[in-house]
């Protein structure tokens, strides 16, 4: 290979494109972040501390990432981008420097039952492809595969204009889904108990029906089927005929008038079907919640066995294995009987799938399946899911954002996680992560530490510099970094035991283990051993178990702490005892919001495909309130606030404003008390929950569990978004829960939170069908001592 000669003169000057070296950002006000200015290198890893709440996530993903993607969408013609979501230019005075952001964020996946581990990585569509290829015996396309599509065929005669006349001609037309026609691809069947209905012995005048919000006086519902004239409003339902039932229960949708107002009449079974289970649960008010729970029973779907395929697609195989089969293995599985399949005519097809199924194993994942629903993720394995796309990548000078990649990582795999973002970098790209994990910060290149404390503590840029200018920088995160816990000198002794017998969820290996009851237990093990699987199938569910898990608050603009909490209730309530009024006026949501805007506080201004404009309210000046209401004050003439200056005080400074003097309220002082336990202190009680990190949605969600009446409660990784200092806070939390008498049980992957238990169960000895079993339960004096499992090494390796 010939190569052109060099000439070794003097160097030429730099050249003008090597001067973009750095994301400048000059003046961000996002939130709360304060007039932040800083300069990130590009090509490197920076990793963003900072206690929970100080403005990280402000910083990297609305400021940065959010600019990215806002100007890359303005490339789009206007006609897409009407299609687009519509963003709003951070609020910052200068962004340069900015590349492509690609953003890996904790956000949960789809919940929708047809979504799953296969679809969501395209591994799914390339195992269609090959089973239609090599699959025996061939039975179609690709889609003959896939349980998101139906057969279907049809038949009728076309009318056309040919050659100046009208001709008609007969046409079918069919289609070949893998859709099993019974479960429609969902792998599951709901079965409704009509006992949760209705009280059969009664009339519908009598009230039969046991539905909430089904009130006797609504068009809707109640007066819809006793007016239809269908059925016969007072007999008992058990006495209806045969056609009065069939009628009742499943009639199809058929206009009636009641009362000289044209409605439409459905039967029972659809009209619940449409507006419960058509929801999502999670969304839902909690009584509503319950009622579907009681009401709704879902079981595996017998004609496919849950694998939510058609008889058809089930019977053609490759080397005896359908694509059923293929979906059900563990993926470390799957990845060796690809890697057996050698087919020339193939060949580049099964190399792409090898490689995509490989970067599942070297992330941690190959204890999934690929019919895993993606609903069931934890957010850790959601996020290392949307990596899969990225590993093999040919893109490079690309920005990466990651939030806590490392959340729902057994220290055991967070140095794989860590060679994963040094191959993001070494590629050429600017990797941003926002951290909490000291090992995690200490393989960074550049680190911005943000605080110094939260909410409007915070904001600032404490530090920038090296990972060993931190160490010695003085600010909160660096006096924490190299933080080790001491294991407690006596450990708590237990009042009984919660007994567990032959737990066999997912890949549990039918584990008996008796739990120990009022005292601090820890659940540990690798990620995919079995943790969730044996706490959240096998304790969870019974009598006096609180559990609270990692699913996210929904809430609007509207939402805030105050409404989430039952907060508004008590204060709504002193408001108006104080001044003599109703409670409603105190409401934004209600009587009391300011008409100009509806109690949102701003006016928003729709621009089509443009970003929209969301501006104060001119009337209420963002108070959100009518101008009447503001009269009224609690807590004295003088010293007395308005409604919309409660909700402008931090929990801290509201829990002294109810605590004592004319506005004290005990009830809404122990929703306050429970939020400052839980370290929420700086929160605004009218911030919308929108705004809240991660890590505050999940202890705001603790703070309200902790008055519910029960003896044991469940965590799953309270850490989770937690900056070094608080873990500390955290622990004195749940000694205050076990020294008031409850129960609690944690799984969690921080060898802080494992050091400080009474009792240990860590499960192992690996992920998937390589774990599931018990292998160790005792003291963790006693397991550092041992060191016979992964979580001893290094459990023994952090202890002081």
């Amino acid at each position: 290979m010939s190569m052109a000669p060099r000439t070794d003169a003097q160097s030429p000057a730099p050249h003008a494109a090597d001067s973009h070296e750095l994301i400048r950002v000059h003046g961000a006000r996002v939130n709360n972040l304060k007039d932040v200015s800083i300069e990130i290198p590009k090509r490197r890893l920076t990793v963003f501390t900072g206690v929970s709440g100080s403005g990280k996530s402000s910083l990297v993903f609305n400021t940065i990432a959010a600019e990215s993607q806002r100007l890359i969408n303005e490339t789009y013609s206007a006609f897409l981008q009407g299609f687009m979501p519509t963003l709003a230019r951070p609020e910052v005075d200068v962004l340069e420097g900015l590349t492509t952001a690609i953003i890996v964020d904790q956000q949960r996946m789809g919940s929708d039952p047809r979504s799953t581990v296969g679809t969501a990585t395209d591994v799914n569509a390339m195992l269609r492809i090959l089973f239609s290829r090599l699959g025996k015996p061939h039975i179609g396309s690709p889609q003959a595969f896939s349980f998101n599509v139906a057969s279907i065929s049809g038949a009728g005669a076309v009318t056309m204009e040919r050659a100046g006349r009208t001709v008609k001609e007969r046409r079918s037309f069919s289609v070949t889904g893998g859709m099993c026609p019974r479960c429609e691809g969902r792998g599951t069947v709901n079965d409704i108990d009509l006992t949760q209905l209705y009280d059969d012995s009664k009339s519908i005048a009598e009230g039969a029906f046991t539905i909430p919000g089904w009130k006797s006086d609504s068009w809707w519902t109640v007066r819809t089927y006793a007016e239809s004239g269908f059925l016969d409003p007072d007999k008992p339902i058990r006495k209806f005929t045969k056609k009065e039932m069939q009628d009742f229960l499943y009639r199809e949708p058929t206009k009636v008038k009641v009362e000289g107002v044209n409605l439409t009449y459905e039967g029972l079974i659809p009209k619940i079907q449409k507006s419960f289970l058509s929801k999502d649960k999670e969304s839902m008010q909690p009584h509503i919640r319950a009622f579907v729970e009681r009401a709704v029973t879902f079981t595996t779907c017998p004609e496919c066995d849950g694998t939510r395929l058609s008889e058809a697609a089930r019977s053609s195989k490759i080397k005896r294995i359908n694509i059923a089969d293929a979906c059900a293995m563990q993926i470390s599985d799957l990845t060796e009987w690809v890697r057996e399949l050698d087919e020339p005519s193939v060949a580049p097809l099964l190399k792409a799938l090898q490689h995509t199924l490989d970067s599942f194993v070297e992330i941690g994942l190959g204890y999934l399946s690929l019919d895993r629903a993606t609903g069931t993720l934890s957010g850790g394995e959601a996020q290392r899911t949307k990596m899969i796309r990225h590993l093999g990548s040919s893109l490079t000078d690309v920005t990466y954002v990651f939030d806590e990649p490392t959340i729902g990582l057994h220290p055991h795999d967070i140095q794989r996680m860590n060679n994963l973002l040094r191959r993001l970098r070494d590629k050429g790209n600017t990797v941003l992560v926002v951290e909490h994990k000291p090992e995690t910060i200490a393989i960074a290149d550049h680190v911005v530490d943000l605080g110094p404390g939260a909410g409007t503590k915070g904001g600032e840029v404490v530090f920038e510099g090296t990972v060993e200018g931190l160490r010695a920088g003085g600010t909160l995160t660096g006096q924490h970094l190299d933080d080790r816990a001491s294991l407690k000198p006596s450990v708590r002794k237990p009042s009984g035991a919660l007994e567990v017998r032959g737990a066999s969820t997912h890949n549990l290996q039918g584990i008996d283990v008796d739990i120990p009851l009022g005292v601090l237990v820890v659940v540990t093990g690798v990620a995919g051993s079995g943790k969730s699987s044996l706490i959240h199938g096998s304790v969870a569910g019974r009598d006096g178990v609180v559990a609270v898990d990692q699913t996210p608050i929904r809430g609007s603009r509207r939402s805030n702490p105050a409404t989430y909490t039952g907060l508004l209730d008590p204060i709504r309530k002193a408001f108006a005892k104080a001044n003599g009024v109703k409670p409603a006026l105190f409401s934004a949501n209600s009587e009391g919001a300011c008409p100009n805007c509806n109690g949102a506080g701003v006016i928003y201004t729709d621009l089509a495909m443009m970003a929209g404009i969301e501006t104060t309210c001119e009337e209420c000046e963002g108070k959100r309130f009518q101008a009447s209401v503001l009269k009224y004050r609690l807590g004295g003439r003088d010293t007395g606030r308005d409604i919309s200056e409660v909700l402008a005080m931090s929990v801290a400074e509201a829990e002294e404003f109810f605590g004592d003097g004319e506005a004290r309220t005990p009830a809404a002082h122990k929703i306050l008390d429970r939020l400052a336990d839980v370290g929420l202190g700086y929160l605004r009680l009218g911030q919308p929950l929108t705004t809240l990190s991660g890590g505050e949605r999940q202890r705001l969600k603790l703070a309200t569990h902790m008055a519910d009446k029960g003896g044991v409660y469940v965590l799953d990784e309270p850490t989770t978004g937690l900056h070094l200092a608080d873990v500390e806070q955290l622990l004195g939390l749940l000694d205050r829960l076990v020294d008031a008498g409850k129960s609690v049980i944690v799984i969690e992957h921080h060898q802080a939170v494992m050091a400080h238990a009474d009792w240990l169960i860590d499960l192992g000895p690996g992920a998937g069908h390589d774990g599931g079993q018990l292998v160790f339960e005792g003291t963790p004096a006693d397991l550092v001592t041992a060191r016979s499992t992964l979580t001893g090494e290094h459990l023994a390796d952090y202890v002081a």
